[in-house]
């Protein structure tokens, strides 16, 4: 390389230097002479950036060309968790170390491909085309673009109302509340807050009610999910419970019921006056028709 690196020493420097300082850092350098990334003081030492998103740029411009950088990706390669990471990769793109651009594959399928650029400054200097500030975001739909809203420093906007089961028995509200809890065992951007499992448990409770299994529920809430971070997960969560809400399941009678017996109004027997059960006037009781039939 012709450029010199200042950071770097000429020569491998001990920590018990001539003139080592009274505090602070000693550094102990041996030069790299293979595998090895060369990264700008501007990223390692950017006063804007948390020390997550140093590390994740620093990370992402290590990798070989093609690797994934996705969310998905980087949640299983890193302990940190989705919500940490997107917020990290979010803090890399608005400073112009990222840039996401969508594309058309050979296949018709729509992708998103991650570009990094190490010296955004510089890009734009010699080109006027570094990574964007803050890149235009694609279009959503309805449920996504609630989902995905930005939280400011205002009033947050509150959650719509949701359907609510006829019955309020603490079993069935505790059923729904552990099945909100458990959401994100499957998908770490649906950690709720308690205020927003407490306004939508009901919902889920009403779809319960119905006889909805809680895997058939859990499926409607956590299949298809953008890949876009969920700023507002709640949101989103509070739209389905209310746009997919199932019928009420058909009234079925238990199968070993029996019919329920026929009580028939009190009438007076013709014979001794003597009041018995009979569907209509004029009906004689047991001993009548046995004194009859004697009779005769």
């Amino acid at each position: 390389m012709g450029t010199q690196n200042l950071s770097v020493p000429p020569r491998a420097q001990s920590a018990d230097g001539d003139n080592p300082p009274r505090s602070g850092v000693i550094h102990d350098n041996v030069r790299h002479i293979a595998n090895f990334t060369v990264v700008g003081n501007h990223l390692a030492q950017h006063p804007d950036l948390s020390l997550l998103a140093r590390g994740l740029g620093l990370y992402i411009q290590s990798v070989r060309l093609g690797t994934p950088v996705d969310i998905k990706s980087l949640t299983a390669r890193f302990k940190e968790g989705a919500v940490r990471i997107s917020a990290a990769l979010r803090e890399l793109e608005a400073h112009g170390y990222l840039r996401r651009e969508r594309e058309r594959a050979a296949d018709g399928r729509v992708v998103t491909r991650t570009v990094s650029c190490n010296n955004p400054r510089a890009r734009r200097r010699a080109a006027g085309t570094a990574c964007p500030a803050r890149p235009a975001a694609p279009a959503r739909t309805a449920p996504e673009r609630a989902s995905s809203r930005p939280r400011g420093t205002g009033v947050r906007k509150a959650l719509p109302a949701l359907p609510q089961p006829s019955s309020k028995a603490p079993t069935l509200l505790q059923a729904a509340v552990d099945l909100l809890a458990d959401l994100r065992r499957h998908d770490s951007r649906l950690l709720l807050s308690a205020t927003d499992t407490a306004h939508l448990a009901p919902g889920v409770a009403a779809w319960l009610e119905r006889d909805i299994r809680t895997t058939a529920v859990r499926h409607a809430l956590t299949s298809g999910l953008p890949d876009d971070p969920l700023r507002r997960p709640a949101a989103l969560l509070a739209h389905r419970l209310t746009d997919a809400l199932p019928p009420p399941a058909p009234y079925r009678a238990p199968a070993d019921a029996s019919p329920t017996p026929v009580r028939h109004p009190l009438q007076n027997c013709d014979g001794c006056d003597r009041s018995i059960r009979a569907p209509e006037p004029g009906v004689r009781c047991r001993d009548c028709r046995a004194a009859t039939l004697d009779h005769h």
